[in-house]
């Protein structure tokens, strides 16, 4: 089989950070392949070292046997290498055919935008995907307009208007219908036929198993695995994306399952959600697994009131309420604590004081604020979490990132939550005050506290959680407990497998 791409002993470093340690990837000439891994094994660094995006720290990358380290995408597309971004590049205020073309417009012979040839090759393109690209998408259309899985369906023709020999699609499925997902399956092998080779990353492993015919598995960094997709199982593939499987310990002071819920969800949706329902018992610790994006975040920014929950209903402490607001949440007895500190948290040029006791004024419906009676109240609960600074009136600032995170989940500590929504809470906190943090949680469960918990971290799902809800596509795909509370089935329901 000839090689369309060969990419051996690649490394990446950001800063300290090592992205990637031995990245090793090949693929034939006419072959889907997929590329596998949990989030941050350094597939899509891999992708984006291959398609110039990032420059390798080490190692080699061969296209069609020749090595090259392109400087820019630019120059991979010159090559004939095109990348389709997880994260869309389109230009809203723009037009699709605008957007497909941007920088490749043709040309009259007078130097000219030839706007009836890009008009007509827009029209050809869309007409790829047929009648499973619904109503709506013309070519002079703004982006804007369109529905989410039209702006995907764009951002693919974006990549196939280059013509490329490689293609490399980062989870460009995510957003499409079952229906528009089979069309660009018959696209796929219509370009294998033609000898175009694609790298094809998903969390959807019966689409890999549907339309691959080989699987490279990555894994902390390095490629763990290259097998023929008629030789394994999508078993077969978890087990190599996880390695040993991890379970988790029994929480001591586990709630009773018999008690009844303090705040249960009934079909909600909204932005990323689809039909979620879910209970949460006092004491609890309940994990929102799954891979990134799936709509954990939306879920808890939806229960404190950051945007709406649409249909569905909520009922808390045994009555509907609906929160429109944060401060509804926050008068109700929730608690959010977001791992973006910068967008979510800060008061920036305020001292370590006002952004602790932020919260508790609008909890407890404080007009006045007499700072000797919560002084010491604020001051034990930053020590809960062992938070460094010199006075509760220097400036926030003054704070290293982890210390500032450590006011921020204290700030909510302090209102005496019912329910604590945290959302990926241990973002820029080191070890240590994670541990601290883990083992303030457990104390504020076993006092009656209900805790949903998303990490993007596995394993700080499974060593904390009593059981754990896996979501995918902005659904609730199934609910680990007991025996199935293990990293085999985290990732088997993650990818797609529940």
């Amino acid at each position: 089989m000839t090689s369309a791409i060969e990419a051996r002993d690649v490394t990446k470093k950001f800063g300290q950070v090592q992205a990637l340690s031995n990245g090793r990837l090949t693929v034939g000439r006419g072959e889907i392949h997929a590329l596998l891994g949990a989030n941050g094994c350094g597939k899509s660094t891999l992708s984006k070292i291959i398609a110039g995006t990032h420059a390798a720290t080490s190692g080699t990358v061969l296209i069609d046997g020749k090595s090259v380290a392109f400087s820019s995408p630019h120059e991979a597309e010159q090559a004939g290498v095109a990348l389709f971004y997880q994260e869309l590049s389109l230009i809203p205020q723009m037009s699709v055919e605008a957007n497909i073309f941007m920088g490749r417009e043709p040309r009259t012979p007078a130097g000219f935008i030839d706007r009836a040839r890009m008009r007509a090759d827009t029209e050809t393109l869309i007409g790829l995907f047929g009648e499973a690209i619904g109503s709506g998408l013309r070519p002079e259309v703004r982006v804007s307009d369109l529905a989410p899985n039209q702006r995907q369906i764009v951002e693919i023709l974006k990549v196939y208007a280059k013509s490329p020999r490689i293609v490399i699609m980062d989870e460009a499925t995510a957003a499409l219908d079952g229906r528009q997902v089979g069309v660009f399956f018959d696209i796929l092998r219509a370009k294998r036929d033609a000898g175009i080779s694609t790298v094809f990353i998903s969390h959807r492993l019966d689409e890999v198993f549907a339309i691959c015919d080989r699987i490279t598995v990555m894994r902390n960094g390095e490629t763990v695995a290259e097998v023929a997709t008629a030789d394994v199982t999508q078993e077969d593939v978890v087990r190599l994306m996880i390695g040993d499987i991890r379970r988790a310990e029994k929480r001591l002071g586990q709630s009773d399952p018999g008690r009844d819920p303090i705040l249960e969800i009934a079909h909600v949706g909204g932005g990323r959600l689809r039909d979620v329902s879910l209970a949460i018992a006092p004491g609890e610790i309940v994990g929102l697994g799954g891979l990134q994006g799936q709509g954990q975040s939306a879920l808890l920014r939806g229960l404190f009131g950051i945007h709406q929950l649409r249909g569905g209903s909520l009922r808390l402490d045994g009555q509907d309420v609906r929160i429109r607001r944060p401060s509804h949440a926050v008068s109700r007895g929730l608690a959010y604590v977001s791992g973006d500190r910068v967008a979510d948290s800060v008061l920036p040029g305020r001292s370590i004081f006002e952004n602790l006791v932020a919260a508790v004024l609008v909890r407890e419906r404080r007009f006045l604020v007499r700072v000797g009676s919560l002084v010491p109240r604020l001051t034990e609960v930053a020590a809960s979490l062992k938070t460094k600074y010199s006075r509760l009136s220097d400036a926030i600032g003054t704070l290293s990132g982890g210390n500032q995170q450590k006011v921020f989940i204290a700030r909510w500590l302090a209102t005496n939550p019912k329910v604590l929504l945290l959302d990926d809470p241990t973002k820029g906190i080191d070890l240590g005050a994670k541990a601290d943090l883990f083992a303030l949680i457990r104390e504020l469960a076993d006092k009656g506290v209900a805790i949903l918990l998303y990490s993007s971290e596995e394993s700080e799902l499974l060593d904390n959680c009593d059981r754990i809800a896996v979501f995918n596509g902005g659904s609730v795909v199934t609910e680990l407990t007991g025996p199935t509370l293990d990293s085999f089935h985290l990732t088997r329901a993650a990818f797609g497998d529940a």
